[in-house]
């Protein structure tokens, strides 16, 4: 078989059609990648092999239904599953098996896709506010380039098997960072898509208010096609938005927005040679750049709050009962514990704040989309408390978009040590067609996202 696990979506696709290869070849592959790399890296929670060889099958006698037909792809095991195992990532949900699937998992089925592996994950996504890697069922996630780093969280093993070429593509969450994260730590693209786009049904609740699915793949282009299959309305989710997706390019280029960095306060020497080069290609594409500036709010204070409160409402009945103990960070049982101690007075006073962060919109006036670093360093190490190892990381440009709901997708830009560099493109709420469109230029003359690990 000739064809690379780290295909993209439509050179797998292409040689499906073109029966160079079969679905049930492909899903093979990456099932023994799974048993072998996302293994060693702590990647996977449950193996899927039986569901994965019967998709597989019937995608290879059916006719292609989209370009994920017959693609093999791993899902955050925060996703309902019927009849096989979903655990939150924690210790205290090891037995947990539902009897449906959630609206994502569904989606993908009718699109044709491939389930092979559920993968791991921190803890309940880290609502307890955890302070290491190893808050997590599996153990630490190990980074795809060093396996001295961390692959990040929440959608640790996301991130790792995307980037390992264990899976074709795969479905990770955010509600602060938590695919932004994985994605820049690992050097593929990771699409958070606007508040509301991809419905959550079946998927673990966090924050009512801010969580979001969304695809990790190889390019933008991956994950637009992705994020395309799983979009739309859902009944069953009375938050997820109305009308169907287009991701489709329109108007004229895109204005760039550029915030004021402190590359030199941070010591992000790599990250700022990266994120220069990066801005020089944009422009050489045609893109206008303008500097702009965001009200002083704060932000980080609001959200935090926000998933105290929430976090404790969703997960109430464990945090008040016994295997609340078993969580693996001492961190997150003291902080789910202190969450359910959150004031009324201070979850009105965040949701004030959010109203007046709208006033963050204004930005949209001088520019269409921004253009800022993930962190300005590459991944912190997978076996030191982060209190002590996440200095100078940045990452102030994850409070704003997520409280707002705005889209926003990550993607390599360089390295640092060896190990990738992540930028990300910011776009208004529903303009998750402008993060795409910019992305997936740059991708166009730009080969960061085709580098492949050493470890892989």
């Amino acid at each position: 078989m000739s064809v690379s696990p780290f295909g993209s979506i439509r050179e797998l696709s292409g040689a499906l059609r073109r029966r160079e290869v079969s679905s049930v070849e492909l899903t093979r592959m990456y099932l023994d990648r799974l048993k072998t790399l996302g293994r060693a890296h702590n990647a996977v929670a449950e193996m899927t092999e039986e569901l994965a060889m019967q998709q597989a099958r019937r995608a290879d006698s059916t006719p292609a239904r989209s370009p994920l037909h017959g693609i093999p792809y791993g899902a955050k095991d925060l996703l309902a599953t019927k009849g096989i195992p979903t655990r939150w990532g924690s210790p205290g949900h090891a037995d947990q098996v539902f009897d449906y699937d959630a609206t994502v998992i569904r989606k993908l089925a009718e699109a044709g896709a491939v389930l092979v592996a559920k993968l791991e994950m921190i803890e309940l996504a880290g609502g307890g506010s955890y302070n290491v890697a190893d808050a997590s069922r599996m153990g630490p996630a190990i980074n795809a380039w060093d396996k001295n780093l961390w692959a990040g969280g929440s959608s640790s093993g996301s991130g790792a098997a995307t980037a390992l070429g264990c899976v074709g593509f795969s479905i990770g969450s955010e509600t602060s960072g938590s695919i932004t994260c994985p994605a820049a730590f690992n050097g593929v693209t990771g699409f958070r898509p606007t508040y509301g786009r991809v419905s959550r049904h079946g998927a673990m609740a966090l924050c009512w208010t801010l969580d979001k699915l969304g695809p990790l793949a190889r390019s933008a282009d991956d994950c637009a096609l992705v994020l395309e299959a799983i979009a739309g309305p859902d009944p069953l989710d009375p938050s997820s938005l109305p009308g169907r997706l287009s991701l489709r390019a329109r108007g004229p280029k895109p204005r760039i927005g550029l915030v004021k960095e402190t590359f030199r306060e941070n010591k992000a020497e790599a990250m700022e040679r990266s994120y220069q080069a990066a801005v020089e290609s944009l422009r050489k594409l045609g893109y206008e750049t303008v500097d702009v500036t965001f009200p002083e709010l704060p932000y980080g204070v609001a959200m935090s709050i926000i998933v105290d409160a929430e976090g404790a409402s969703a997960h109430e009945n464990f945090i008040r009962g016994p295997r609340l103990q078993e969580l693996k960070d001492v961190h997150q049982v003291a902080g789910f514990a202190a969450a359910l101690e959150t004031k009324a007075a201070e979850y009105l006073w965040a949701m004030r704040l959010r109203t007046e962060a709208l006033k963050a919109n204004a930005v949209w006036e001088k520019c269409d989309c921004i253009f800022t670093p993930v962190f300005y360093h590459r991944a912190v190490p997978n076996d030191q408390p982060f209190d002590k190892t996440w200095i100078n990381m940045g990452g102030e440009m994850i409070a704003p978009p997520n409280l707002l709901g705005w889209p926003a997708i990550a993607f390599p830009v360089g390295f640092e040590d060896g190990a990738p560099l992540g930028c990300q493109i910011i776009a208004p709420a529903m303009r998750d067609d402008v993060c795409v469109r910019v992305a997936r230029d740059f991708q166009r003359v730009t080969d960061w996202h085709r580098r492949q690990p050493p470890l892989a």
